[in-house]
């Protein structure tokens, strides 16, 4: 039988059908394929609008879910990319989101809590197995197959999800959703794979008793929770779940991600892979209640998110979150929003941030750390060098071997009035005061201040100072 000529045009293959949900750059419809009849859901994507950055994001997530094919996972069956859109075929999934579900059942126990978290785990450990990070799991994104009996429960939404080979752990950016963030996330500190296992965590302990182990109106003290882990199980709610279920939370809620249960060993855990003898069986009708609540807080905050992005002009690069029908909607930062992993404000923390470890290892004369942030071929203006502009490390290298850390017994580093410029995704530029507070030889507490500009690039998902310019003042002893 002849190959059939290659399609370039998404209507050479699909009938659209009704609208499904919309979001501020793309519709999802249902479609048709004309050689099968099969339904499919299509997320049209209007190019036109979308900056470069954008654009990546969109072919990274195509990509991403090209490599996924699993039970538990919406599949991506076609990416058509014509002159103004872009198309993406997924299942069509018809059974909305898994927490809706549950509150409509007549009966929910412990074992079924096991048997959802079960699906979703298999669905991480696919993911992991393939190199790939979701990084927001949350009840938005866990949908069901279809509107019968024991649909099979299914991960959708891979816009934020990122590769990640073996067991890599690196600083890629601030993403997930507020009430779902790992501790490494909150602390800016490396992460890979074990953030989707926190969120695990955070996803079954609602499962169980339909609230959430961290929460708090005020979101700096949400982050203070999680960054600590601190959550408990007050009675009488928790007084009826066994020992197993809390066992598993509390291995994935481990703060230490290096500690934190593995997706392969979770399916691993007697309440999962022996529900039948350890999980409950009986009904938790308090549960489903405050789950009803739970679920009807998230709408309401839809609801209303909806009406802000009819009346209010958001930027593309604003906060995003989905809503069960797959469509998007923005809205402001609360505990079920997704955070986008280019939010302005927190790239431009990251560039302060790395900017702090610099000098850190400035001032205690820690070379090695100081050439891992810096790119080899660094250039400078700075007081010592005369005026002259130098490059590489070996001007610098002189005073790590002979001044810091050697002749200063305290020193402390404050930056004052920070302003990062960020220039495109890959580099930015910062200026600040450094005021340097230190004692001198004989052993009286002075103060020096320098005005600075670095410059930082991006290369491999890694920020290196590439140049720097300090002001002329005179040192009583040598800064970088």
């Amino acid at each position: 039988m002849a190959a059939p000529a290659a399609c370039t045009r998404f209507s050479d293959n699909y009938d659209l059908k009704e609208e499904l949900g919309k979001g501020a750059f793309s519709v999802v419809r249902r479609c048709v394929q004309k050689s099968t009849g099969l339904e499919f859901a299509a997320k049209i994507i209007n190019t036109k609008k979308l900056s470069a950055r954008d654009f990546q994001k969109l072919e990274r997530e195509a990509r991403i879910c090209r490599k996924l094919q699993h039970p538990n996972i919406v599949r991506l069956h076609d990416s058509i990319q014509e002159e103004h859109f872009h198309y993406l075929v997924f299942d069509l999934v018809t059974g909305g989101e898994l927490f809706e579900d549950i509150v409509a059942r007549e009966f929910y126990s412990e074992a079924d809590a096991s048997h959802c978290i079960q699906q979703i785990l298999e669905s991480v450990h696919h993911c992991h197995s393939n190199g790939v990070v979701h990084r927001d799991l949350k009840p938005e994104n866990l949908l069901l197959a279809s509107k019968a009996k024991g649909a099979a429960v299914k991960l959708a939404d891979f816009g934020l999800a990122i590769e990640v080979p073996g067991e890599q752990q690196a600083w890629f950016g601030f993403a997930g959703t507020p009430g779902y963030l790992s501790p490494e996330v909150l602390k800016k500190e490396p992460y890979g794979k074990p953030v989707d296992i926190w969120a695990c965590g955070v996803i079954l302990y609602i499962l169980l008793v339909g609230y959430p182990p961290f929460w708090d109106e005020d979101q700096h003290r949400l982050y203070a929770q999680i960054k600590i882990g601190a959550y408990d199980y007050p009675s009488p709610e928790w007084d009826t779940v066994t020992a197993e279920a809390k066992s598993l939370i509390n291995e994935m809620l481990t703060v230490n991600p290096s500690k934190r249960i593995t997706a392969s060993e979770a399916l691993k855990h007697p309440w999962i892979c022996q529900r039948e003898r350890v999980a409950s069986m009986v009904h938790r009708q308090e549960t489903v209640d405050c789950l009803k609540k739970f679920n009807a807080r998230r709408k309401l905050k839809g609801a209303i998110l909806t009406t802000m992005l009819a009346t209010r002009n958001f930027s593309s690069r604003s906060i995003i979150t989905k809503k069960g029908d797959g469509s998007q909607v923005k809205e402001s930062t609360d505990s079920s929003t997704t955070l986008e992993d280019d939010d302005i404000k927190a790239r431009k923390q990251e560039i302060i941030k790395m900017t702090e470890q610099l000098i850190e290892a400035i001032n205690t004369g820690d070379y090695e750390a100081y050439t891992k942030i810096c790119d080899p071929h660094l250039t400078a203006f700075e007081p010592e060098a005369l005026g002259n502009l130098v490059e590489g490390m070996d001007f610098h290298k002189f005073y790590f071997d002979n001044v810091l850390g050697k002749n200063c017994k305290a020193l402390n580093t404050t930056i004052l009035n920070p302003h990062v410029h960020l220039m495109g995704d890959e580099a930015a530029c910062i200026a600040y005061v450094r005021l340097t507070q230190y004692m001198d030889k004989q052993g009286q507490a002075s103060t020096h201040q320098s005005e600075e500009t670095r410059v930082w690039h991006k290369r491999d998902n890694k920020w290196q100072n590439v140049h720097f310019h300090r002001s002329s003042v005179t040192p009583s002893f040598a800064m970088k």
